[in-house]
């Protein structure tokens, strides 16, 4: 039998579409070679974005497709994947240690954005990156409670640096680390980005891939502030599927387009509720709000998650549900959303050099 050729390989590559990139891997420039001998190909894969559990469902996606497109051949997939810096805002530069700056905003309290920058997080990290979180909700610190981390204090080895504390695989720094729980933060505008810039510089991160930052709801002065000075990679909005929420949510949008952050995309949170007793579905905050934003809005809809009481408890324990359940289906969810906001980052133009070397990894 002839050696298939490469052009009817690199055709086979683009019949499938890769869920998470949203194009074949081929026009991704993911495929790093080809190569063939007699009727064995084998293919190489250079993703951006970590995919340590999920290459061996990548692995079996594209041998099927390129098999069934040259029944006969014998195919095997290599996966690898090195995370590299995206550009910033102009005349803002990455952080130190750090590649990439993921913003979780929502524009509005009330949706479960902290417990999806936490699950998000950890289900970066459960992938395979390096990540930390930064707890930006000055007023209402909750990362130290949800990442496990609560009543602990962050050290200082040189008296003017802090190291971040770590659960789970993930770096983690909070204003909550530095005061009591229960106490009230009455700071105005200025002393807040103060505190926040304090902490964004100050921390002692740790050769970060990722670093999470959970950002306090609304879109005023304080937001904006920000916004200008922390070096954002890119930003996820979250909404639950109402109007009202959305309405708020469309702002937070035009907040990142202000300041030229892209919108990696829109995560529908509270989707909907199933009943644990009568197994009854119920869009309790109505039903595609976060699908007609995102379409609205020229942005991918990252992932849409259950109300489900197990999500909040799990949070409040300081297991959120990427953890707790590791297995379990919201789990899944959150790796999916995780995935494709990693996917959707690599995509975005790269910044013009690297603070550090780069580390591949290879299966």
């Amino acid at each position: 039998m002839a050696e298939v050729s490469r052009t009817a390989i690199e055709q086979a590559i683009q019949r499938w579409t890769e869920p998470f990139l949203g194009m074949d891997l081929l026009t991704a420039g993911a495929v790093e070679r080809i190569v063939t001998e007699d009727r064995r190909v084998r293919i190489l894969l250079r993703l951006g974005f970590p995919v340590g559990r999920y290459q061996v469902q990548l692995r079996a996606g594209l041998v099927d497709v390129v098999t069934a497109a040259l029944p006969g051949i014998e195919v095997t997939v290599e996966v690898g994947w090195r995370v590299t810096s995206r550009a910033v805002q102009v005349k803002l530069k990455p952080l130190a240690n750090v590649r990439n700056i993921i913003a979780v905003a929502s524009a509005k309290g009330g949706v479960g954005k902290s417990t999806v920058a936490a699950n998000l997080a950890l289900a970066l990290a459960d992938e395979g990156a390096r990540v930390g979180v930064l707890d930006a909700d000055i007023y209402g610190p909750s990362q130290p409670r949800m990442m496990g981390v609560a009543g602990r204090r962050p050290e200082s080895p040189d008296g003017k640096s802090i190291t971040p504390l770590e659960n789970y695989g993930v770096q983690v720094m909070s204003i909550g680390f530095l005061i009591e729980e229960e106490a009230p933060m009455v700071w105005r505008g200025p002393m807040v980005t103060q505190a926040l810039t304090q902490l964004l510089n100050d921390t002692r991160w740790q050769d970060l891939d990722y670093l999470v930052v959970d950002l306090p709801p609304g879109t005023g002065d304080i937001q904006l502030t920000l916004a200008q000075r922390v070096p954002v990679s890119g930003a996820v909005v979250v909404t639950t599927p109402q109007e009202i929420a959305t309405l708020d949510a469309r702002k937070g949008i035009r907040m990142f387009q202000k300041v030229r952050v892209p919108v990696l995309g829109v995560l529908e949170n509270m989707s909907i509720h199933t009943c644990s007793q009568c197994g009854h579905a119920e869009h309790i905050f109505g039903e595609g709000g976060g699908k007609r934003l995102a379409e609205e809005e020229g942005v991918v809809l990252i992932g849409a998650l259950p109300l489900d009481g197990r999500i909040r408890e799990q949070a409040d324990n300081g297991r959120p549900s990427v953890v707790a359940e590791p297995d379990g289906r919201v789990a899944e969810l959150y790796r999916q959303a995780a995935l494709r906001t990693a996917a959707q980052l690599s995509k975005l133009a790269a910044a013009p050099s690297s603070p550090f070397p780069q580390i591949v990894v290879e299966d």
